[in-house]
């Protein structure tokens, strides 16, 4: 094992490590012995009122993790900056049996809009960013042996207060910005020295993984011994087990430690197999755990492929924006009940996605212990869209590397993705400063400015619909999906997370963004069931398309979660996006979603290359379908082309193909059309190794 004091000693490593605000939090890492967290989570007292002055009366309750407007009985208008109030003020009691050890750590692990804390009457401090956890030192004020602590908590009513300096989570697309602790509160009990963060950095390729460990403020002037135990996280089978010393403690207040341990026939993490180890790390005063797993990640420029765990792998999912979920009305508790969140989480898996963006913001954080566990990679997008000219980069730094340290050993978490789609320049300055804090060095993705490495991707979000396009046009777009700027010069890999804009409510009606579309695709009368059919196949048709041609890394649907509001109204107030559930409880799909987007991301998956909309009579053509297979082995099988009218088939042919693995083969057949005028549809179909059939659908008007 190798064991470094301070970083004053010159390793390199040390000074990585030891960045300027990196000693400003506590890592996410679960308890051990002696080491005790005690949640406050539950239900508070809570109350409007001024930013300065503690409210008298606290006379409604809500709970915490949640929002504002979760109170009861109900604030009018929350949300929105009226004259009712600047701030509300939220406040408990709890009691601590035992003596009140050296260490005493407040944990508030996402709140806004900034946060003020007061504890037995005291002021213990503020913390302006909203999506990051804030820490405040209540050693001096907190009371041990069953007396009665008094935790009273300040956040802005609105975003207002903390905009022009710090990350408000601006989205043109919202319309009200709800206020709350909406994660965890809870109180961190220990004594000195204790583990300030602890960080693994997995390299399948070696079998082995490295593991990274800051200390503060050691007390005594013995060499502190550190135990280190890996388990498997679900058996709890110890797989390793070893003790390091840290020499020298008396001299200085922080510590780092550094080893790289071997876990022989280690298992891999991936969405298919989801395989975790726990790491617990001890010394005689403070001890924690953490989940990892045996995962590495990366793009591969060259081939403009992800690799995941040494080889290529498509990515294919979707988005969560949970700030726009905020603001649904059918909301309630659902982002904050666990066994909701893991059924969302295995209905995604139902649509054949292995990745999903956390896009314009982070879920509570639980939200990724269960990615770990379902098995997702995740894009994980700081909600950032757009910023105050007065925001510097090493403010957007320091907010990174606090987002960093909580979710660096997640195996999920797979891109830190700095901001949405706008191209200022503070925010690749701000990935320079940080990324070298992760020692497993995940490529970035900088929205639409240029990239900070090489090493990076790039973000394409080919809407189509907007303009004056129809279904026919996609045979002239180019396969290559379109960039913006100067980033067309970067040839990196692209990963497709938007695309379509084709939006529809979950009753069927248009948003406020698609209803022309709409009507120019199917007139000023059409029906619910109609725009539906549309909806589901043409988005069907772009993402085979997207995934066909080869040319990305991944395609994410937007989106898998998100509102679905009134669209007779302009942004910001009328709902410009929405996602495809019918019943937001349930999580039921809307069936033509369900049936033809589910097929479209399918791993063995194929596509009707043909786009012609109306056809003569009689018209035999050769129609190419292209078949791709995303998985590690070889298939084999036939394509079946038929052309179906009224429900029977008119014409049909079939072909043998052989698809390697990760490979893509196009096969042509040729087929007639029938003489008779309407509609038909065209399906091409394959069957996979499971026996379940995939297809690919065009609609056609046969008419003279």
């Amino acid at each position: 094992m190798r064991c470094f004091p301070n970083p004053k000693s010159g390793f390199s490593f040390c000074l990585i490590l030891n960045i300027l605000w990196a000693a400003t939090v506590i890592a996410s890492l679960r308890p051990v012995a002696p080491r005790r967290v005690i949640r406050l989570d539950g239900d508070w007292q809570i109350a409007e009122g001024s930013m300065e002055q503690i409210p008298k009366q606290f006379d409604r309750k809500v709970p915490v993790p949640g929002l504002a407007d979760m109170a009861q009985p109900a604030f009018e208008k929350v949300g929105f900056k009226n004259d009712k109030r600047e701030a509300f003020w939220y406040r408990r009691t709890f009691t601590i049996e035992s003596k009140i050890p050296p260490i005493a750590l407040l944990k508030v692990n996402k709140a806004k809009y900034g946060t003020r804390v007061y504890l037995n009457g005291k002021l213990a401090g503020d913390h302006s960013p909203c999506y990051t956890p804030s820490y405040f030192d209540v050693t001096k004020f907190l009371q041990g042996c069953g007396a009665r602590n008094e935790i009273i908590i300040r956040v802005s009513a609105y975003t207002e207060p903390i905009r022009h300096t710090m990350i408000g989570g601006g989205d043109v697309e919202k319309y009200r910005y709800i206020p709350g602790i909406y994660d965890s509160v809870e109180l961190i009990l220990t004594n000195p020295p204790y583990f300030q963060w602890v960080q693994t950095a997995p390299n399948p390729a070696d079998h082995t993984v490295r593991v990274a460990a800051k200390l503060l403020n050691p007390q005594h002037r013995d060499d502190i011994k550190i135990q280190i135990k890996v388990r498997e996280a679900k058996s709890g089978k110890q797989v390793y087990t070893d003790i390091g010393v840290i020499k020298k403690v008396k001299k200085y207040d922080e510590y780092q430690y550094s080893t790289i341990i071997p876990i022989e026939n280690c298992r891999l993490w991936s969405p298919e197999d989801p395989f975790l180890y726990e790491l617990e790390i001890k010394t005689d005063t403070d001890a924690v755990r953490s989940r990892f797993a045996m995962r590495s990640f990366r793009f591969d420029k060259k081939t403009g492929r992800a690799i995941l765990n040494g080889k290529p792998y498509f990515m294919r999912g979707t988005n969560v924006c949970i700030y726009r979920f905020f603001e649904d009305e059918l909301r309630g508790d659902k982002p904050w009940r666990t066994e909701w969140v893991r059924r969302l989480h295995q209905k995604f898996k139902t649509m054949h996605w292995n990745s999903i963006r956390y896009c314009i913001g982070f879920p509570p954080e639980f939200w990724y212990d269960i990615a770990d566990e379902v098995g997702f990679l995740i894009q994980d997008e700081f909600p950032i869209w757009g910023v105050s000219p007065g925001t510097k980069a090493e403010s957007i730094a320091r907010e990174y590397a606090d987002w960093m340290q909580e979710r660096w050993n997640h195996p999920c978490v797979v891109i830190w993705d700095a901001k949405n789609e706008f191209a200022a320049e503070q925010t690749r300055k701000a990935i320079g400063m940080v990324r070298q804090l992760d020692l497993s060095n995940r490529p970035w993705d900088n929205g639409w400015a240029l990239p900070q490495s090489d090493k990076d991707c790039l973000e394409s979000h080919p809407y189509l619909f907007h303009k004056n396009f129809k279904l026919a046009d996609m045979a002239n777009v180019s396969p290559i999906p379109s960039l913006r700027g100067d980033q067309k010069e970067y040839k990196l890999p692209i990963i497709v997370n938007e695309y379509a804009y084709l939006w529809l409510n979950r009753d069927g009606s248009t948003t406020c963004l698609t209803r022309k579309i709409y009507e120019r695709l199917l007139g000023p009368n059409s029906t619910v069931e109609q725009r539906r059919q549309l909806y589901a196949k043409y988005l069907a048709a772009l993402t085979e398309f997207w995934r066909a041609h080869r040319k990305c890394a991944g395609v994410m649907h937007f989106c898998g979660l998100g509102y679905s509001r009134d669209g007779d109204k302009p942004i910001p107030e009328g709902g410009a996006t929405s996602d495809n559930f019918l019943d937001i409880e349930t999580l039921e799909f809307e069936p033509n979603f369900e049936k033809y987007v589910k097929d479209s991301f399918a791993p063995l998956g194929l596509m009707v290359d043909f786009w012609k909309e109306n056809i003569a009579p009689s018209t035999k053509i050769k129609v190419p379908v292209i078949v791709i297979n995303d998985l590690y082995s070889n298939w084999q099988g036939r394509v079946c082309l038929k052309i179906q009218q009224n429900g029977k088939i008119v014409s049909k042919q079939q072909k043998p193909i052989k698809v390697a693995c990760l490979g893509r083969e196009v096969v042509t057949l040729a087929i007639q059309f029938p003489s008779k005028t309407g509609n038909c549809q065209i399906v091409a179909e394959i069957t996979d190794s499971d026996g379940k059939s995939v297809r690919s659908y065009r609609d056609v008007i046969v008419a003279k």
